[in-house]
């Protein structure tokens, strides 16, 4: 027998974008109905950020005892108990999960269907048997791995982010298909505890990052034993005795190599499959559902939220579409999305951070551009603990509004908030430069790079000129 409910918000999926909705919106005072066909906290607590970073932490442990010679310090060998390093992983989920949990959001006052949601009208979703009518609806759906249409790949049991954390042992041998952030943060973190690693990429690794704070992260992945193809063209999968086999092409040359597993790290796309956005009037595409900057759909009582509008595809983003949503529906606010200062970070070692386009994306836009460098070379914090390889970049204008900036180096995804903050809230150069930091500190690095804009005109020969005449003063 099909139950009938009627509430206020009736959200669908429950990842970050949705859980931030659901649980914002009921403790406004809104009836809210959640609907999950899968686990709670979806891909980012389960399949994602978290069980990823979790086991690059693992690496990182494993790595920092080989490199402990440096400091005086004589460590024996990393030895890596796979179960302990699995177990971590799952344990950090274990440990996270309450809050995504059932029991939370019902404890809140969200209704929560474990089921597939499906639109069967312009304000309706039907759930198992449950026909939900709702005053605004918000898909927040997310993504799934995208697999490419390589030849046999359909016939080897290959991985993707979705399966990757569920071995119990490390790969003998690691391929990777993508040299994206996924591809190369688990490159490392595979490496790093002890497994062999290919890399193949069809352009050059983290293609949207800028190109020259991509160089040191390049070089320390192929210092760490990472055996990284760019530029190749996989062209097809096949089952063999040791596992898998993969073939290649570059500049018109081919090769095959084998390995024991083979991990899809292609890309992802939006999920939209199965949702019926035709019965509810809701446009959409292969990149996504189609929004306003309001993150409205073509049906205007629907909103999405997240990975499923296709643009960037980031748990933060998705919890700031949920913040947006929340103000246009529940307090009719015609609040905007901000598409312009949305960091990003790999976390691997280097961490390489960005915010804001890029040099050559800013100079491919027509602007007239200054760039700013300071190397941690330079930054006696880094020094002390033997990480200088890398940098702070800052494109600003001349008259020091601050367009974009990047890092790579240690800690880079904390530092790169000033810069978020300073480009969001339009403070320009001159405030970073003169920001009294603690020493010694990473920190140090940003300000150092921001006081470089003034140092043409600091030691220039007007202010000798100057210096000078006041002197005939006293």
């Amino acid at each position: 027998m099909t139950k009938a409910l009627d509430v206020d918000i009736c959200v669908i999926g429950a990842g970050a974008g949705g859980l931030s909705v659901a649980a914002g919106a009921v403790q406004m005072g809104a009836s809210v109905v959640l609907v999950e066909k899968g686990k709670m906290g979806g891909d980012c607590l389960n399949y994602g950020c978290i069980p990823s970073k979790a086991l690059l932490a693992a690496g990182h442990a494993a790595e920092a005892v080989r490199r402990a010679r440096r400091f005086g310090v004589n460590a024996s060998a990393a030895a890596i108990d796979p179960a302990g390093v699995y177990g971590h992983v799952r344990d950090t989920i274990a440990a996270i999960a309450p809050v995504d949990s059932v029991e939370r959001f019902e404890g809140l006052g969200v209704k929560v269907i474990q089921a597939y949601g499906r639109f069967s009208g312009r304000r309706t979703v039907t759930a198992d048997e449950t026909r939900i009518t709702a005053r605004r609806i918000v898909v927040a759906t997310g993504s799934t791995p995208f697999v490419p249409p390589i030849a046999g790949l359909d016939g080897v049991p290959y991985l993707t982010n979705e399966t990757l954390f569920d071995l119990d042992a490390v790969p003998e041998h690691l391929v990777i298909i993508g040299g994206g952030p996924i591809g190369v943060e688990m490159a490392q973190a595979h490496r790093h505890l002890g497994a062999r690693v290919t890399v193949l990429e069809m352009a050059s690794v983290l293609p949207n990052d800028d190109p020259e704070l991509v160089g040191p992260l390049r070089r320390r992945l192929i210092e760490d034993g990472v055996d990284l193809r760019e530029g190749v063209t996989v062209t097809g999968v096949e089952k063999v005795d040791t596992g898998v086999a993969v073939a290649m092409s570059r500049d018109g040359a081919e090769s095959r190599i084998e390995g024991t597993h083979v991990l899809v790290a292609a890309g992802r796309r939006p999920t939209v499959e199965g949702l019926d956005l035709d019965k509810a009037g809701i446009d959409f595409d292969g990149k996504g559902i189609k929004v306003n900057h309001r993150l409205r759909t073509t049906n205007r009582r629907v909103y999405a939220v997240g990975d499923v509008t296709g643009g960037h595809q980031f748990t933060h983003m998705a919890s700031h579409h949920a913040g947006i949503v929340i103000r246009n529906i529940l307090f009719r606010l015609p609040s905007r999305a901000e598409a312009r200062v949305v960091p990003w970070v790999t976390y691997t070692a280097p961490e390489l951070a960005q915010v804001g386009p890029t040099e050559a994306e800013a100079r491919r836009d027509g602007a007239d551009v200054r760039v700013l460098r300071w190397p941690f070379a330079d930054n006696d914090r880094a020094r002390t603990e033997g990480d200088i390889d890398g940098m702070v970049k800052v494109v600003v204008t001349p008259r020091g509004r601050i367009v974009g900036a990047g890092i790579v180096g240690p800690r880079a995804g904390e530092l790169i908030q000033t810069w978020v903050l300073a480009i969001a809230e339009g403070v320009k150069i001159g405030a970073v430069a003169k920001m009294i930091v603690p020493y010694p500190t990473l920190g140090e690095a940003s300000k150092r790079a921001a006081g470089s804009f003034f140092t043409p005109a600091l030691f220039g020969e007007r202010t000798r000129r100057m210096v000078r005449f006041l002197r005939r003063f006293g």
